[in-house]
């Protein structure tokens, strides 16, 4: 009788000890500073993924580099220290190769084009990073990047003068001011307003939002209207974290991430457009180049492109396909614009 009345005890503590070891604690790293948007989204989605598991899964955030750099905290994933981040594209591309899909430069005109291009493509990054060990939950785009300095740009000459910025590991940036012979300055986010103050950097290239959520439109008084390359970035969780989470429980984190990410990616569209008009706002000018110098620099990225591709940082295939898309959405555009 005491033997039944022992076992009935411990049935009645097996669920909460079950509870308590089913719970997930997944650590995320990411460059994004607290108080920009990215965070304040990434920060909900944790709490409503905590409040519909019950606490069975919880997202803690390491935000603003304190990690390190992205190659460190891919690393500090692959050894368990960590278990995803919020990447860049550069980082994605680290993972699986060719995931620059998106980082051509010079190739997109518009938001409208570059939407009807990833509608197509998104999924192949997707399915790539899990090939490689990755779950990803959509990608956000962060806008256009646009070259801001000190001193006025309107072509190539003018480039040359400059000391320009690159993001650590940007291994597209790097090729590109390489060919016209700049020696480009590699500083990881956290030196660049520094680097700005002190002269050691001249142009940043940036979208708008994040120019003004670290503060360098403080230190540049041009922005050159022309994107020059699409940025983007993907939440990523490891398989091996994520298939320890319940089957139950994955259906809520894919539900609530992907809903956060298309959030971003429509937000963080908007207030990008908002930015630029800040920034005009707050007295920088705006530089569109002239025609030849415009086809000075398409021609200049196309040579890039054709190099980056013999590197193999683009795939051939990704870049025919992308090329055939942009045709496609550019004559399905002209036609509507003759029937209108």
């Amino acid at each position: 009788m005491k033997l039944k009345f022992c076992l009935f005890i411990l049935c009645l503590m097996l669920p909460l000890s079950a509870l308590q070891a089913k719970t997930q604690l997944i650590k995320i790293a990411t460059l994004a500073p607290d108080g920009t948007n990215w965070m304040t989204q990434m920060r909900r989605a944790g709490k409503e993924i905590s409040k519909r598991t019950d606490k069975r899964v919880k997202l803690k955030f390491f935000p603003g580099g304190i990690m390190g750099n992205e190659k460190s905290v891919l690393r500090k994933i692959r050894i368990g220290q960590l278990h995803g981040a919020a990447l860049t594209s550069t980082a994605l591309s680290k993972i699986a190769h060719g995931n620059h899909l998106f980082s051509l430069p010079m190739k997109f005109r518009s938001y409208e084009e570059m939407s009807f291009v990833r509608a197509k493509m998104d999924e192949v990054m997707i399915q790539r990073l899990k090939k490689k060990g990755f779950t990803a939950f959509k990608i956000a785009g962060d806008g256009f990047a646009y070259l801001l300095s000190k001193e006025p740009i309107t072509g190539i000459e003018d480039l040359k003068r400059q000391k320009v910025w690159i993001p650590q590991g940007d291994v597209i940036s790097r090729t590109l001011l390489e060919h016209v012979g700049i020696s480009p300055i590699s500083l990881p986010l956290t030196d660049v307003l520094t680097g700005l103050q002190t002269g050691l950097i001249t142009t940043v290239g940036s979208s708008p939002g994040f120019t003004i959520a670290l503060q360098w439109h403080t230190k540049v008084k041009y922005l050159v209207d022309l994107p020059i390359f699409y940025t983007y970035g993907a939440f990523v969780i490891s398989n091996k974290a994520y298939n320890k989470i319940s089957k139950g429980d994955q259906v809520i984190v894919r539900e609530v991430l992907e809903k956060t990410f298309t959030t971003l990616n429509k937000q963080n569209w908007e207030n990008n457009q908002k930015a630029k008009t800040a920034l005009r706002q707050q007295g920088i000018k705006f530089i569109t180049p002239d025609k030849a110098n415009m086809a000075g620099l398409m021609e200049l990225a196309d040579e890039v492109t054709k190099i980056l591709i013999k590197q193999g940082v683009f795939l051939d295939k990704d870049v025919q396909e992308i090329e055939r898309l942009i045709g496609q959405y550019r004559q399905k555009k002209t036609k509507l614009s003759l029937v209108n």
